[in-house]
């Protein structure tokens, strides 16, 4: 390789020939230098971004003042949050409560409407109750929590009292029901004709003056023989002189008796309303016809059924 060398004076050139190894170690020490300018540069541009990333604590009073105070809101937030769904639960849980007792108590009211002791037609416990009035001018206002909170209490305090009246009255006119089931009157049949008196008479088999303990109603053969008064049945079989005969206590004492019937319809410990079919008609045992022997007892002692009979529904 030949390098040509050119002076400043007189334009003299001078011819150096370099051998292959010479020009090897040129390139070598060229390249070397120019790794070592990329290298320096690299340092340099790395060093400057570190400096601009480097974080900037700032230590101030002021600052950390601050961020004492945002801590403490959060966390005052944060109770008032708890807080606030603890109330929002617990009057959710009495609304709740207070719903399932006014269905109780609409179901009381029905009960009422359907005994006829309330109208119907003023009384509708189906229907929300009817309320209504001007609009106010004012704009309205919403109730805050506490404000809430006291209305629940005084509606819970309302309703609580209206419970107590309302089973006070379901309690009366529950025992004023049963006397007047349990009230003994009336005739124990449908259809039939007084036919023997309470007392003494003559014995129709024998003639003899005897005494009859109870009153006999002739009617037709296998017609309904019915419960003078609610009761349970304590006795329903066949007794020597009454023939098929069923016997109801009535509380207090009071038993009334219903003899000679051809079919029994009861049997001892059923519950019989006042008007429920106990028998058919018939002639069986001591009997000339088709009647019933009707007896009533206070206490065990015999009583005249007339009055019983005569007596006005209350």
């Amino acid at each position: 390789m030949n390098i040509i060398l050119v002076g400043k004076r007189h334009g003299q050139s001078r011819v150096v020939s370099l051998g292959l190894p010479a020009v090897l170690l040129l390139v070598a020490v060229g390249m070397s230098l120019l790794a070592l300018a990329v290298w320096a540069g690299y340092q340099a541009g790395g060093g400057a971004t570190s400096g601009a990333q480097a974080p900037v604590v700032v230590t101030s009073p002021l600052v950390r003042e601050w961020q004492g105070r945002l801590s403490e809101q959060d966390q005052q937030l944060a109770d008032l949050q708890r807080r606030t769904a603890q109330q929002v639960d617990a009057l959710t849980l009495r609304l709740g409560q207070m719903q399932g007792r006014l269905l109780r108590l609409d179901a009381m009211g029905q009960r009422f409407v359907e005994s006829g002791l309330i109208a119907s037609e003023e009384f509708n416990f189906d229907q929300p109750a009817a309320v209504g009035g001007p609009e106010d001018a004012l704009p309205g206002e919403s109730f805050s929590t506490p404000e809430l909170t006291e209305m629940v209490a005084q509606l819970e305090a309302r309703i609580a009292d209206r419970e107590q009246q309302l089973r006070l009255l379901d309690s009366l006119i529950s025992h004023k029901q049963l006397e007047d089931e349990r009230f003994v009157a009336g005739r124990p049949i449908t259809w039939g004709w007084l036919s023997s008196r309470y007392g003494y008479r003559s014995d129709p088999f024998t003639g003899r003056r005897t005494w009859h303990g109870g009153v006999d109603l002739a009617g037709k053969d296998g017609s309904d023989i019915i419960a003078v008064a609610a009761g349970v049945v304590t006795y329903s079989d066949k007794r020597s002189g009454y023939g098929n005969l069923v016997e109801i206590d009535h509380g207090d004492g009071l038993v009334t008796r219903y003899a000679h019937c051809k079919t029994l319809k009861v049997q001892v410990g059923d519950i019989v309303e006042k008007g429920q079919v106990l028998a058919l008609m018939g002639s069986t045992g001591r009997s000339t016809g088709p009647h019933v022997h009707f007896e009533v007892l206070q206490d065990g002692k015999s009583q005249n059924p007339e009055h019983y009979i005569q007596r006005a529904s209350r």
